[in-house]
């Protein structure tokens, strides 16, 4: 629609400022403790630079300290420079916007260089078919890393918006089919950036303008948002127009609802009607009725309405709507005593009533009877210790021949008793098992050789006969009785002992007995 140049015009520098010194409420700070008012996200254009975002807090004070939680500003577009968001101002918008998790930060984005200069149709078909071909995608993609570089990668772009008039060299009129391959190319480019979570508003103007905007709608998959912008003009020639028009208002919401989106309204305020404070309530009462993901109104001259003293009417209409309603201070009821007449207290006779005893019954009691608990002991199986029997090593002497002159041997009679040899061979037990029968080895009785000495421990020269050597006249020597043997399962276990030799004449043969008894273990006698 055909307007002033209004997005970077240094011209309504002096207006804001004659705005800001008359507004005295807008140089104070804004009241944090004021309630808040609706839930539908707002905001309005008030600069596209740092001034813009500095004046935010001013406009909140206000209108009562109504939260402000949109920024909107624009890329200017007059070179591909611009467009890729090499601009200082993104910082201060981006830092903005990360103070609060529930703000929303708004960029319109031109899809054209020269946006402004009224390029010719013929001309502007050209540069759509281009884009078409992925000729600018290079600046769109620079634009989205610079914007996820700032921290801000969910910002509402606003791509390419009144298409359907003939103000911008990003309109659609001339190339339509082209025109909306063209913004899939840029929604894509965009959305290839990693860290990106960008929604992209396809927003055109209130009415047909140059061209039904239904025709240029590039499809659900590449549109998150669909808006309008809407100012208080032609054609209709009141609000009840605006809402009924082919392209206007209804027909808008129903189209949104039809394919599933959310609606909202990047421009909106005053125009052609001047101050007109029954547009600005029945704008305001239609978004609150329709409820848009967000709207900002356009404050500059001749639109605003806080920053533009000549709408002062609609300026006080805007502001009672949006000012959040306090309550009303309580009026204190007066309250009227009632006399209070008192009543006579007559007394009641108390009657004593008589005490009966409870007789207590004692209860027996009755002990628990406590059994005790066998002990039963856990039987000891003594372990036998089976002792294991020294075998004496023999000790055999090696005999000496004397240097005296052989001995004859005496004349023996002719008697089968055995003689007592003079040393006793060693004596060598069985093997020892473990069953209890231990047989006791006796030893046998051996005759003396005539022919050789009888073996005898070396004496020291001269040397002399053995004292086991018999006596030229021996006394035939009484035979030892054979000891019995033991019964078969005997519990008597002897062992024989061997002292040595010398000690062995003295104390005489030896053994020790052990005793055992099956049924009851057996012990050691020592």
């Amino acid at each position: 629609m055909p307007r002033p140049r209004r997005r970077l015009a240094s011209t309504c520098i002096g207006t804001v400022t004659a705005g800001l010194l008359a507004t005295g409420a807008a140089l104070a700070a804004p009241d944090e403790e004021a309630p808040q008012g609706s839930d539908i996200a707002m905001g309005a254009y008030l600069d596209y630079g740092p001034s813009g975002v500095a004046r935010i807090p001013y406009l909140s004070r206000w209108l009562g300290g109504k939260e402000i939680r949109v920024g909107h500003t624009y890329l200017p577009g007059d070179r591909w420079a611009g467009i890729e968001g090499n601009v200082g101002f993104l910082a201060d918008w981006a830092e903005w916007r990360q103070e609060e998790d529930d703000r929303m930060f708004v960029l319109n984005v031109p899809m054209q260089e020269r946006n402004e200069e009224r390029v010719p149709d013929r001309q502007v078909a050209r540069l759509i078919r281009a884009g078409a071909q992925g000729d600018h995608d290079r600046h769109f993609k620079r634009l989205a890393e610079k914007l996820v570089d700032l921290g801000v990668p969910d910002t509402v772009i606003v791509l390419g918006w009144e298409m359907n008039g003939t103000t911008y060299t990003h309109r659609c009129g001339p190339d339509p089919e082209n025109w909306k391959r063209y913004w899939k190319r840029v929604v894509t480019t965009m959305r290839s950036v990693p860290g990106q979570e960008f929604k992209f508003d396809y927003a055109p103007n209130r009415g047909t303008d140059a061209i039904g905007w239904t025709k240029c709608y590039p499809g659900d998959d590449v549109v998150d948002v669909i808006g309008m912008d809407s100012y208080d003009q032609g054609p209709g020639q009141d609000f009840d127009d605006q809402i009924s028009q082919p392209y206007g208002l209804q027909q808008h919401v129903d189209f949104a609802k039809a394919h599933g989106k959310e609606i909202s309204y990047p421009e909106w305020g005053l125009f052609r009607r001047g101050d007109n404070p029954e547009y600005v309530r029945r704008m305001l009462k239609w978004i609150a009725q329709h409820k848009p993901l967000y709207h900002t109104i356009t404050d500059y001259c001749p639109h605003g309405v806080w920053q533009c003293k000549q709408n002062p009417q609609a300026a006080k209409a805007f502001k009672d709507a949006l000012t959040p309603q306090k309550p009303a201070p309580a009026t204190p009821t007066p309250v009227i005593p009632t006399p209070v007449i008192p009543t006579p207290v007559i007394p009641t006779p108390v009657v004593p009533t008589p005490v009966v005893p409870t007789p207590q019954v004692p209860t027996p009691q009755i002990p628990t009877p406590q059994v005790p608990t066998p002990q039963i002991p856990t039987p000891q199986v003594p372990t036998p210790q089976i002792p294991t029997p020294q075998v004496p090593t023999p000790q055999i002497p090696t005999p000496q021949a004397p240097s005296v002159p052989p001995v004859v041997p005496p004349v023996v009679p002719p008697v089968d008793v055995p003689v007592e040899p003079s040393v006793e061979p060693p004596v060598v037990p069985a093997p020892v098992s473990p069953s209890p029968e231990v047989p006791v080895v006796e030893p046998s009785p051996a005759l003396p050789s005539p022919a050789a000495p009888s073996p005898a421990a070396p004496s020291p020269s001269p040397v002399a006969p053995s004292p086991a050597v018999p006596a030229a006249t021996p006394k035939p020597a009484e035979p030892t009785p054979p000891k019995p043997k033991p019964p078969v399962n005997n519990t008597q276990w002897c062992v024989p002992l061997n002292f040595g030799e010398w000690l062995s004449k003295l104390v005489g043969n030896q053994a020790v007995c052990v005793k055992l008894d099956w049924n009851k273990g057996f012990f050691w006698p020592f």
